[in-house]
């Protein structure tokens, strides 16, 4: 089987990379845990993608993989997920009773969000279909020899329990968890300096 290529994409590539992101994370603890049924995630989830990392479209470091089976939306340092928008999908979408506790989570993000200049992860995701064919490890070996190149740390915060032995072969470390009232845990990793 041949290893996925990966390559930068353009901005009228965007919709297809949330469709990518949205079936990866269709099952996602967090992402369920906040828009529990379909019609709500489906809403929802398209919204909160491009809040999370439109902003990689224009500053070159959106990638995806062959066919769009994955896409990995990193921020380079000094570019950062619109906080206005994320603001506004949470507060239009989110549960009234979820509302504190969705809240309570954002800071403890921003609390473990590294303040020196680095790479963050907000969005990768492999197609249900098209995972365990090595599209995530490509994806991650692309961005992160950018980090090293850039001798920059990168940053992510893992939704899903299952992805962590994934982050820590490329060398995130947990630097501890993101937990609120009835919320799943969210595990913010971080990979030094290479």
């Amino acid at each position: 089987m041949k290893s996925p290529i990966v390559k930068v994409m353009a901005a009228a590539e965007e919709d297809l990379a949330v469709e990518t992101v949205m079936l990866a994370f269709a099952a996602d603890p967090m992402a369920r845990w906040t828009w529990p049924n379909a019609h709500q995630y489906l809403a929802a989830m398209p919204r909160m993608i491009r809040a999370f990392g439109s902003s990689a479209f224009s500053h070159g470091s959106a990638f995806c993989t062959d066919d769009y089976a994955g896409t990995a939306l990193w921020l380079s340092p000094g570019v950062h997920s619109d906080e206005e928008g994320l603001g506004a999908v949470l507060e239009s979408t989110v549960a009234r009773s979820l509302a504190p506790e969705t809240a309570a989570i954002f800071e403890q993000m921003a609390a473990y969000h590294p303040t020196e200049p680095h790479w963050y992860l907000p969005l990768i995701g492999v197609d249900p279909a098209h995972q365990g064919k090595g599209h995530g490890d490509a994806l991650m070996a692309y961005a992160l020899a950018r980090c090293d190149r850039d001798h920059a740390p990168a940053y992510l915060e893992s939704s899903n329990p299952r992805n962590i032995p994934f982050y820590r072969r490329y060398g995130f470390e947990p630097l501890g968890a993101i937990q609120f009232g009835s919320s799943p845990t969210l595990v913010p990793m971080l990979r030094r300096t290479r």
